[in-house]
């Protein structure tokens, strides 16, 4: 798709919402019939605007009650150094989100943990073991206000 309009736009918030939103709710939703609705939800995934759906777990009944933010310097900056670190982290089931970033560190990465004992395994297991990581500075959230907020689409033209 080269083109989102206003209908696209609220199908992609309201899937955001509740990706389980049955069809002939959604297209009330937009002011669609079913058929039409559905054809431009199977658009929009065919484009690749929807990645999937799944079920987002409560971190905190699941037992995940520690959110750690990892700021990872890295030895020297190339492609194969990136490309190591990434693995290594993407590789760490605790690794909920990575970036690689400018400024004073090379890559952010977020972690869900238990407890301290679990972080420290991670720091010390896979993050520092990771060849090229160089320092790893910690910032563990306090409380955490919104985490995969639904994402703006009002751009989208």
């Amino acid at each position: 798709m080269d083109r989102f309009d206003v209908v696209d736009r609220a199908i992609l918030r309201r899937l955001q919402i509740d990706g389980r939103v049955p069809n002939n709710e959604l297209a009330e939703a937009v002011r669609l019939s079913p058929s039409a609705c559905l054809r431009r939800v199977r658009a929009l995934e065919a484009a690749g605007i929807i990645a999937g759906y799944r079920a987002e777990l409560d971190r905190e009944k699941a037992g995940l009650d520690l959110t750690v933010f990892l700021e990872i310097k890295v030895n020297n900056h190339s492609t194969e150094t990136a490309r190591e670190v990434e693995e290594g982290l993407l590789a760490i089931p605790a690794v909920v989100a990575c970036h690689l970033v400018t400024g004073s560190a090379d890559f952010f990465a977020e972690g869900v943990l238990p407890d301290l004992p679990s972080y420290e395994r991670l720091l010390l297991t896979h993050v520092v073991a990771i060849p090229a990581v160089s320092d790893v500075r910690s910032s563990f959230a306090i409380r955490t206000m919104r985490s995969r907020g639904p994402l703006p689409v009002d751009h989208l033209r």
